[in-house]
């Protein structure tokens, strides 16, 4: 029963982050261009210090939400900051958003509501014991060990020569540094019951979690750098969507991996998540891929009336 109450309060948190972050793409971009067309740092704007606050506050959100529900549950619920950021862009930034478009944004937030039904309701890990085994498990330092090799290449080698010009290059960036981000915010949770749970300060317990912590304020910091440098060259909208799907795919592998939150899904909640996922992905296409046509529901109707 506590359990479900935890799942429903993350739930609510991860939707009400979800919106936030959304925004902050959207609030940050609208400070980088006023900035550039005054020929000024987008430092001195205060729209980007608003968008910059609002991540802030949604990485606090998701903190929360990690450390009440199961990642995989957490993770694809992103997918609702995309149709909302798309709605304010095209309000503050004049960015496109055509039928194909509103369509997106409805089936992202249906294919949502889908990953909620059939995600994990219960955590596997539930003690900083367990915890510290997933962490040494071999096949998850095996993962971290390709994850730190993937990225000294992209910052060292692919950024500098194709980051303003290929939009995966910053994403992947970010997407592979999500990874430490989840597993670290709901590690710390774990952690911190038992290194300050009674009288006696528990040392190893309290060691885990500075390094959690640690590990947690490196990945936000790289991350909100290269989010501003991708948001400098690319369309906040495009940016936003294209991440929601590499970041979830790849956290999800990276939770699923350490958390092992899947061990217990049957075949047709797995199936319900993979539909869930596609309908999202589908949606974030039509919202993003097609935004340059041209097409509106009086062009739909010239069609119709044609056909009869």
């Amino acid at each position: 029963m506590e359990q479900g109450v935890a799942s429903s309060v993350g739930l609510a948190i991860a939707v009400l982050s979800s919106f936030m972050n959304g925004s902050t793409f959207v609030l940050q971009r609208k400070g980088i261009l006023r900035a550039e067309s005054r020929g000024a740092s987008y430092l001195t704007e205060l729209v980007w210090w608003t968008g910059t606050f609002g991540m802030g506050l949604g990485q606090i959100g998701n903190f929360l939400a990690y450390n009440t529900a199961p990642a995989a549950l957490v993770t694809p619920l992103g997918a609702l900051g995309v149709p909302f950021g798309s709605l304010l862009a095209s309000y503050m930034l004049q960015e496109k958003l055509n039928l194909l478009g509103k369509l997106g944004c409805l089936l992202s937030c249906a294919g949502s509501v889908v990953l909620v039904i059939h995600a994990p309701k219960t955590d596997n890990i539930t003690s900083r014991v367990q915890l510290e085994e997933k962490l040494l498990d071999p096949v998850f330092l095996g993962y971290v060990c390709i994850v730190l090799a993937l990225l000294v290449l992209l910052i060292f080698w692919i950024a500098p020569a194709h980051g303003s010009t290929n939009i995966l290059t910053y994403i992947g960036i970010c997407s592979l540094l999500g990874t430490f981000t989840v597993p670290s915010s709901k590690g710390i949770g774990l952690a911190a019951q038992d290194a300050f749970s009674g009288s006696l300060l528990n040392q190893r317990a309290l060691c885990l979690c500075i390094i959690l912590l640690l590990t947690l304020v490196c990945s936000i910091f790289l991350q909100f750098i290269y989010i501003n440098k991708a948001l400098q060259y690319f369309d906040s909208s495009l940016f936003g969507a294209v991440y929601y799907v590499v970041f979830t795919v790849l956290v999800t592998l990276a939770s699923g991996i350490l958390f092992q939150e899947w061990s217990d899904v049957t075949f047709v909640n797995f199936l319900g998540m993979l539909c869930g996922f596609i309908t999202v992905s589908v949606g974030i296409i039509l919202l993003q891929v097609f935004k340059e046509f041209s097409i509106s529901a009086t062009d739909l109707r010239k069609v119709t009336s044609k056909k009869h």
